[in-house]
């Protein structure tokens, strides 16, 4: 195939982006340059693609992102040749139809060295490409990329960028791993990726966001290096345990491995090539429970260390930055504190050792003010565009996390403090916001179940298991509390969290209110899928479109890891009460699941909103434009039809609030996840897919859709912006009292 990539000559640019190696990088010595046998590069893990943000200017709108690889050390610098292979277009089905030749487009980008040590050398790819009047596929190899097992490089790979005009179609996931004794054969693994890249081919997805547990990093105290500390049985010894430079080494040789095998692993290994990803972490990406358990054992020194060596490899495999010179060690006490919103730096971690030291931050980052209590280091938020009518942010709500917070409220501060001049500088063209977080929001309360774990009655219990090892499955191996805590503690609807989740939804309402900008929150981490939404009150009579409290919570989890049992699932359902979040701000699950997935049954029948069994999310964008191209709304809305309300005046939340809520489930046109031809234009088609039978390689799913509300929007086509005719008043001339 390298003959399809033409060397530079004049007119072709080398080194797109900050392809070119840098400088700068800090180096106690210069790592061992083994002698390379042959001409390969010898490519341990990799590659793996992600999406960094856009400029969607009118001159020169482009495209940015990054293609990671990790090799032996000692490489020559790798070169990745990106060619155009030409515009993707669809068939009424959404199966693709060839597109052209290459539009001569070819680019060579130079690898940028992020970190090596004698074991291993990470590579950046950075890569920036024009946006189109049109879909375009784009085509890139790696020349002499050949991997150390033995595998097949499956080059050139591929993916997909949304035209100028277009919104990019999204792929939501969350918990992909399993949980530590979890029979992972009889799941077949991450089977539902091959359902993820067969949905991608019949129209591709522009962008895989992780809403946390890319990975699971757990078994790092079962079969891992903290398995000795773990079975220290007195909890004052295993707080009190030091986290030496050896124990250091052998933590930070397991995270490796671990990405290592993991991202290596197929269908996933596929997936991770040709769709560029967005991540945020949580805590199995560092260890269960991690920010959540009491703050004495959490400042602990072997939390504290592993907390620093996960964020160095979440660094480099999930957003392909490169990480601290140096993580926490109790003998390098310059490391236990930040310095400059970092780890201080140990010349002993950096002997042989090279730390590329970046230039500047990506404006992709929110970076937070001071670092996270029990991590050295400052939390990493995003924003970026993704297309051309929605926004993306992703909170970074694990660096920052305690017992009693999620996040700084000057992070808080920063976020909206971006999205405002973020917003300002669209200039109207910004129509949507996704909002990612770790955990949902629009969820049933469990408060009972926390009071009855906090309660006097378990410390009897708690006693026995103390001393004699008494039901020892319900206890954890950490703080010694109810094993069940640390997630209910996670939750934002945990008491602990109540005020910091009112304040946060109540900040995006008025965000939502001032810039006519529609909020869809993405959440995972509960292991089962649902739908929950925020709207007003219904005795204020507001209609949705007008409703800036209207806001959807697609709750997709997971993707890999086992669903709790059927039990959980419907005691959840029951918990399903319209709840209050202010006196005009209502909450709850909706009846999504009108079926069980394939007639397998996964939850009672009677259970239509929390559904336990493996799954995903698509997510696109309903084409603003008619069929026709023109800019004109459609017929029945010109004739005065009102489309916005449903069929029958809503009895309560947990009635279908407008059209794209009426025959949510199997046979809405949504379920897909390809299509995108409801008739409320400008919203959104959401449709997350069910793994029908566990253990099936195949991951065959069943999809659930429905559609989400839009506001009046605005449309740019080329340079030329266009007022499109509102199908809906303005959503910022809505009263709270009377919806007028």
């Amino acid at each position: 195939m390298a003959d399809l990539y033409p060397q530079e000559g004049p007119g072709q640019s080398v080194g797109a982006g900050d392809g070119v190696l840098e400088n700068g990088g800090f180096a106690l010595s210069t790592p061992a340059q083994p002698s390379t046998v042959d001409s390969h590069l010898e490519v341990i893990c990799g590659p793996l693609l992600n999406y960094r943000r856009m400029n969607l200017s009118s001159d020169s709108a482009t495209w940015y992102g990054s293609v990671l690889i990790v090799t032996r050390p000692g490489q020559k610098q790798p070169q990745l040749h990106l060619r155009q292979a030409g515009p993707v277009s669809h068939d009424s089905n959404g199966e693709q139809i060839n597109g052209f030749e290459s539009s001569g487009r070819n680019f060579t980008v130079l690898g940028t060295k992020l970190y090596e040590d004698p074991d291993k050398c990470f590579w950046r790819f950075s890569i920036s490409v024009p946006l189109e009047a049109y879909e375009a596929r784009w085509e890139y190899m790696i020349p002499t990329f050949q991997y150390v097992a033995g595998d097949e490089a499956h080059s050139p790979w591929d993916f997909v960028v949304p035209a100028a005009h277009q919104s990019m179609r999204i792929m939501f996931h969350s918990c992909n791993g399993f949980s530590v004794g979890t029979d992972t054969e009889s799941w077949a693994g991450p089977a539902l990726w091959n359902d993820v890249l067969r949905v991608h081919a019949r129209r591709p997805f522009h962008v895989m966001i992780g809403g946390g547990d890319q990975i699971y990093n757990d078994s790092v105290r079962v079969d891992g290096p903290l398995r000795e500390w773990t079975e220290i049985t007195n909890p004052i010894k295993r707080q009190a345990h030091d986290f030496n430079g050896e124990l250091r080494a052998a933590c930070d040789d397991y995270y490796y491995k671990n990405y290592v095998r993991w991202y290596g692993q197929e269908p996933f290994k596929s997936a991770n090539g040709r769709i560029p990803q967005i991540n945020i972490w949580d805590d199995h990406d560092i260890i269960d429970g991690f920010g959540s358990y009491v703050d004495s054992f959490m400042k602990c020194s072997v939390f504290r260390g592993i907390g620093g060596v996960a964020y160095k490899y979440y660094c480099l495999f999930q957003h392909h930055i490169a990480p601290p010179k140096s993580t926490y060690t109790t003998d390098a006490p310059q490391t236990m504190e930040s310095v400059n919103g970092t780890a201080g730096i140990d010349p002993r971690q950096l002997v042989n050792t090279f730390v590329l030291e970046e230039e500047e931050e990506d404006p992709r980052w929110i970076l937070g003010k001071r670092p996270g209590p029990y991590v050295e280091e400052r939390s990493r938020s995003l924003y970026m565009r993704l297309g051309r009518r929605i926004a993306f942010v992703g909170i970074d709500a694990r660096t920052e996390r305690t017992r009693h917070q999620i996040n700084y409220p000057d992070t808080y501060d920063a976020i909206f403090d971006r999205l405002e001049r973020e917003v300002a500088a669209a200039n109207g063209e910004i129509k949507h916001l996704i909002l990612l977080l770790g955990v949902p929001i629009a969820y049933p309360r469990l408060a009972w179940l926390e009071n009855f774990i906090t309660s006097p009655f378990m410390a009897p219990i708690r006693l026995l298991n103390k001393r004699f090892g008494f039901a020892g499955s319900l206890f954890n191996k950490f703080d010694g509390q109810v094993d069940l805590l640390d997630d209910l503690d996670d939750h934002y609807t945990a008491r602990h969290h109540k005020r910091e989740r009112r304040e946060l939804i109540q900040r995006l309402q008025e965000f939502s209110k001032q810039h006519s900008v529609r909020v869809t929150i993405l959440g995972g981490d509960v292991h089962l899928a649902a739908l929950g939404r925020f709207y007003s009150n219904l005795d204020l009579q507001i209609p949705i479109e007008n409703d800036y409290r209207y806001m959807v919570n697609v709750i997709s989890s997971a993707i890999t890891n086992k669903p709790p049992p059927k039990v959980v699932a419907n005691i959840l359902a029951r918990r399903n009460k319209i709840h209050h979040l202010d006196s005009a701000t209502d909450e709850t699950l909706m009846d999504l699941f009108d079926k069980q997935p394939g007639g397998v049954e996964k939850s009672a029948s009677w259970n239509k909103v929390t559904m336990p069994s493996r799954n995903y999310a698509c997510i696109t964008e309903i084409d603003p434009f008619p069929a026709n191209g023109s800019v004109e709304p459609p017929n029945d809305s010109a004739q005065g039809t009102d489309e916005n309300a449903p069929a029958q005046r809503p009895k309560d939340g947990h009635s279908p609030l407008h059209p794209g809520e009426e025959n949510a489930g199997t046979t809405h046109k949504a379920a897909d996840g390809v299509s995108s031809t409801s008739s409320l234009r400008g919203g959104l088609d959401v449709a997350i897919r069910v793994e029908i039978e566990q253990g099936n390689k195949d991951g065959i799913t069943e999809g659930y859709g429905l559609s989400s509300k839009y506001t009046a929007f605005h449309i740019s086509r080329g340079s030329q912006l266009t007022t499109v005719p509102s199908l809906v008043p303005l959503l910022t001339v809505a009263s709270p009292e009377t919806g007028h």
